[in-house]
Parts: C-alpha cells; sequence; structure tokens
C-alpha cells in the first residue's frame, strides 16, 4: 500500500507540472517552440544549446524568457532516464565557468590599487559564477519551479558516482538551495489526521524509518497522544521538507513495536511525561546535506513544553543503522579487544541464525556481548577519529543529545533485525545541558554518554 501511494502522488505531480509549465509555455509566438526527443538524441544538442543561449540572453523580453524557461522544464520532464543524463551532462559540460576569465580577474584583483580593488573583486566573483547559476535561477520565477530543482538535485546526487563529471553542477545547485532553504523562512506546522488527504499521502510516502503500513497505521500515528510536525518553504507550501513523529508517554519508551502498536490503549495525557522522537524523516532526497533536523528537533520540543507543561523527558526511540554492518568488518582479533567480544566469538556460526530471536535461549546467549559491543560502537567507533560513526548517533550528538539507553529486540521487524540484531537506542535531550554537550561534541568529539552505556562501554 505505501509504494502504491507513493507511485500515485509522485506522478500526479510531474503530471500537474507539467500542466502549469504546458499553460506557461502555450503562447509560444515571442518564444519559439523546443521539441526534444525522449532520449535527447545528437540530433537534439544544436537545438537544446541554441534555446539555453536564448534563456541566458533574456531575448524577447521577460515573458518570452519566463516562457523559454517553462518550455525548457517542460521537455526536461518529458525525457527518458537517459535523456535526463545527457541532458545535465551538457549543461554541466557547456555553461560552466570559463577558467581564462578566472585567471585574468585573479591577476587584475592581484594588482590592483586600492581605488579599483574593490571593483576588482566584483569582477572576479561574477567570474567565478558559471552562466548555468543564472539558468538555474530562472525556474524559480516559475510555479512548482523551486520543487523542480530540487528533485533535479536529487537526481544529481544519484548520478554523482557514476558520473562524477556532474559533481560541479551538483555543488551549484547545493549552494542555490542552501540559500533559498535558510531556517529562517521555514515554517513549522503540526499534521493531524484533519490535515489534506495529498499531504497525508506525503507522510506515507516519505516515512524512511518505520513504514506507515496501512490509513488504519497512519491514524494511529496521529491520534491524541501523538504528534506530528514537519517543516515547510513558502515555494513548497504542499510538500514537507523534514517531518518528525513523537508519541507522547510514560517514561522511556523501549520497543517501537509496541510504541506502534495500533491495539494499545491511548494514554491519558495527564499521565504523559515523556515525548518521544521515534521517527525523523528527509522528505525531499534533493535537499541532502542541506541540515534541518536539528532546528526541527528544537522547534518542536518548545511546542510540547508549551502544550505540556508535564513532560519532564525528551528523548528518541532510535534505529542503530550502521551497527551489524561495522560488527561484521570487525576481524576476530579485533572483536577479542572490545567489550563484549570474546563472549561473542565464543557463539557458533552463524551467530544470528534464521529467527534467533524468537529462540529464548539463543536470544539470552546473545544479549549481553551484544549489547556490550552496540554500546562500544555508539560510543567509541568515530569517523575519521572525530565525530560518531553512527550517522544517526551522529546527528543527535550534534544537536545536544546524551546516548541514554540501549534496548534488547526493541525492533524485531525484517530491516530491524538485518540493520542492528534488533536493537535500538534512546537518545536523550536534556533540556539545561543540550548546548553544552553540542559544543562539546562539535569542538572535541566528547561523547555524553549514561551511566548505563558507560558501564556496558567496559570490558
Amino acid at each position: 500500500m505505501p509504494s502504491q501511494i507513493s507511485t500515485s502522488f509522485l506522478d500526479r505531480t510531474m503530471n500537474q507540472l507539467k500542466r502549469v509549465w504546458h499553460d506557461l509555455s502555450v503562447d509560444r509566438q515571442n518564444a519559439g517552440s523546443l521539441q526534444l526527443s525522449t532520449e535527447l538524441d545528437e540530433s537534439d544538442t544544436e537545438q537544446l544549446l541554441e534555446w539555453m543561449n536564448s534563456c541566458l540572453t533574456n531575448s524577447g523580453g521577460e515573458v518570452a524568457a519566463r516562457q523559454r524557461a517553462a518550455q525548457l522544464g517542460e521537455n526536461y520532464l518529458a525525457l527518458s532516464s537517459e535523456g535526463r543524463k545527457r541532458f545535465l551532462l551538457l549543461l554541466s559540460k557547456h555553461y560552466d565557468v570559463d577558467n581564462g576569465a578566472i585567471e585574468t580577474a585573479i591577476e587584475t584583483w592581484q594588482h590592483a590599487d586600492s581605488e579599483h580593488r574593490a571593483k576588482a573583486r566584483i569582477k572576479l566573483r561574477e567570474a567565478l559564477d558559471p552562466p548555468r547559476q543564472k539558468l538555474l535561477t530562472q525556474f524559480t520565477e516559475l510555479p512548482e519551479g523551486v520543487k523542480f530543482l530540487v528533485d533535479m538535485r536529487a537526481e544529481l546526487l544519484s548520478l554523482k558516482k557514476e558520473l562524477p563529471e556532474l559533481a560541479p553542477l551538483e555543488a551549484d545547485l547545493k549552494r542555490l538551495l542552501v540559500n533559498w532553504f535558510d531556517i529562517g523562512l521555514l515554517q513549522l506546522e503540526q499534521i493531524s489526521w484533519q490535515s489534506s488527504a495529498q499531504l497525508l499521502e506525503k507522510l506515507i510516502a516519505y516515512e524512511a524509518v518505520h513504514a506507515i503500513q496501512s490509513w488504519d497505521d497512519l491514524k494511529n500515528r496521529l491520534d491524541s497522544d501523538r504528534r506530528c510536525f514537519a517543516f515547510f518553504h513558502p515555494n513548497m507550501p504542499d510538500e514537507p521538507l523534514i517531518f518528525v513523529e513523537v508519541a507522547l508517554v510514560q517514561g522511556l519508551a523501549d520497543n517501537v513495536q509496541n510504541l506502534l502498536d495500533e491495539d494499545a490503549p491511548i494514554l491519558d495525557l495527564n499521565e504523559a511525561d515523556t515525548a518521544i522522537f521515534y521517527s525523523i524523516s528527509n522528505a525531499q532526497k534533493g535537499l541532502g546535506g542541506i541540515s534541518f533536523g536539528n532546528f526541527l528537533i528544537k522547534r518542536v520540543v518548545g511546542e510540547l513544553q508549551h502544550d505540556f507543561p508535564a513532560l519532564k523527558q525528551f528523548s528518541t526511540l532510535s534505529p542503530i543503522p550502521g551497527f551489524q554492518r561495522w560488527l561484521n568488518k570487525q576481524t576476530e582479533a579485533q572483536l577479542s579487544e572490545l567489550p563484549g567480544g570474546k563472549r561473542w566469538l565464543q557463539i557458533a556460526e552463524p551467530r544470528l541464525p534464521q529467527e534467533w530471536h524468537l529462540d529464548d535461549e539463543l536470544a539470552e546467549k546473545r544479549k549481553e556481548p551484544l549489547l556490550q559491543l552496540a554500546a562500544h560502537y555508539l560510543s567509541n567507533e568515530k569517523r575519521k577519529g572525530k565525530t560518531a560513526l553512527d550517522p544517526v548517533t551522529h546527528f543527535h550528538l550534534s544537536n545536544g543529545a546524551e546516548i541514554a539507553q540501549l534496548n534488547w529486540l526493541a525492533d524485531s521487524s525484517a530491516n530491524g533485525l538485518k540493520q542492528s540484531a534488533g536493537l535500538m537506542v534512546n537518545y536523550l535531550y536534556d533540556l539545561p545541558h543540550i548546548e553544552t554537550r553540542s559544543q562539546d561534541y562539535s569542538a572535541q568529539g566528547n561523547i555524553a554518554q549514561s551511566a548505563k552505556i558507560k558501564a556496558l562501554c567496559k570490558i
């Protein structure tokens, strides 16, 4: 069901964009007409480059320029995946910076006297902006144009490894998006069961941590003891950028299946003392690397404190996506030096046989060594000796959280067992210490841990 919804609304979004831009470009008397084959054959190259050049020169006035940009976008959307790849390669190759102009501008700036230095600096800055920046910016003047560019960057990110020559184009587009998606422009909104059906469909499609299985599942996640908040941008009012799902509970939640149980009784909100952030999902792949999550958590904590003054704790119930991958890479010599490693090596292969978690005896034998190894992984394994190796850990530590509690068999889904042997972790946001912990982690790599986690890390 979720994949069907995802496909249907994405198709509708694409078709709506095509219709809007087609209507804009319908009067083509001044702008001319662009017709590309879906594969963008070589015979189309000259026509496409001429069209892009005309977009850059603004010939015919602003109205004609807008119509040309709309036609260019309409044609891009009609291309096949191979055609879009060729389009992006042309845009990258033919509209890059002029290295000769940059060298000249640098030399002029270096030799300029104090009277002319400021002007030379402006010229250098202009030389460093590739012509494609202006072309990309033209799309923002069209309805849904910002969303179009976000999706274009998503495609560039997926192609960059295969085609590294697209990296400068992706970097240019990211720079534009960073400016357009400044946190000061974002709007925090609560999503409820009364929100539009289109928005609820997108919530289902974009959920990246715990898949929403049905409309009943979604309704349960939006019940009276649940909250969902999202950031929106004024130029993408119908598209959530990132959203967080929150459960209002008593104490630290330690099992996600229990937390999402549709048959569980609804908690009296007067009894809730803890807000559990159990899913944070980036909804736009094209905004990858542009962080909103830290601002989202702080804003949501403020909203919840205002609405529910009795809340004492703010915590996550988070996956550990890199644990099993890391564990499988460790040699016997490495494991023997780690907390829980020797006991783990004493377990016969396969150490995690099929459905091991359903056998109490098998599970109990694995519990202590896995908890110790996971505590070490979260607390001590770092990327380049600086930041936490696990991406979710890094995210929450950057925001000032403490690694508070490991939870045994907290996610018994197929994905939970595969990525972390069913383990989940609570990251605790202790409000008086958030800023200090965030600074200590960012500046010195210090990782805040509870006494429970420190005890598990001892060999």
